[in-house]
């Protein structure tokens, strides 16, 4: 089963800090809820995992990353990740994510495409369920990648007067981290299964109504 998905986010945040945090592959994983890298094969090449929750029960998936494109020009990452698990169900995702300005010099937006591709236990959710669910998850991911984002280092104005006449200017900390991390939680399907039965539940009264 295939599902395709476009979204826009808008951010409060620069263009220049969202693209270091997109650009920033590990850091970007990170604000996915229950997704990890952990390890980095090469520049390109990552391996990663997805925790999922069930109650008591968890499953994890185990998978690859790979970048296909990184382009600082346009603000640009596309990237492929598949997996599977020990049930057999497998998924992969073609994702293409691009930041753009906002309409102030604060904002920006983050503009993604993706196509997702489900098989096995999970296909049978069906595709209108599975919108549902990446909806909910990216949404997540946003959350977390706007709190990140906002973290970093506010930019550096040019200085207005001539560098011989400019004040000296304190070296940045080199301990500093590059990227926030983000604590990834374990995607809760039972949460996420108990929001779709209530919007089932609010639709079939509203088109009774």
């Amino acid at each position: 089963m295939e599902v395709k998905l476009d979204k826009r986010y808008p951010l409060d945040v620069d263009a220049r800090r969202a693209w270091q945090l997109l650009a920033d592959v590990p850091a970007t994983a990170g604000c996915m809820p229950g997704a990890a890298i952990t390890e980095k094969i090469d520049d390109t090449h990552y391996k990663g995992s997805v925790k999922v929750k069930v109650g008591p029960a968890n499953a994890a998936f185990a998978g690859d990353i790979e970048v296909l494109a990184l382009d600082e020009a346009s603000k640009t990452l596309q990237l492929l990740g598949k997996g599977s698990d020990r049930s057999g169900s497998s998924a992969s995702m073609n994702l293409t994510a691009t930041i753009e300005a906002g309409e102030t010099a604060e904002t920006s937006v983050l503009v993604g495409h993706a196509e997702v591709i489900v098989n096995g236990k999970f296909a049978q959710f069906g595709g209108r369920l599975m919108v549902q669910v990446s909806d909910m998850l990216l949404g997540q991911f946003v959350d977390n990648f706007r709190v990140a984002a906002a973290a970093l280092p506010v930019p550096q104005a040019a200085p207005a007067v001539e560098p011989a006449a400019a004040a000296p200017v304190q070296a940045a900390d080199a301990s500093a981290p590059a990227s926030v991390p983000v604590k990834a939680h374990e995607i809760n399907a039972l949460a996420i299964f108990w929001h779709l039965v209530k919007g089932w539940v609010a639709g079939l009264f509203g088109r009774r109504a």
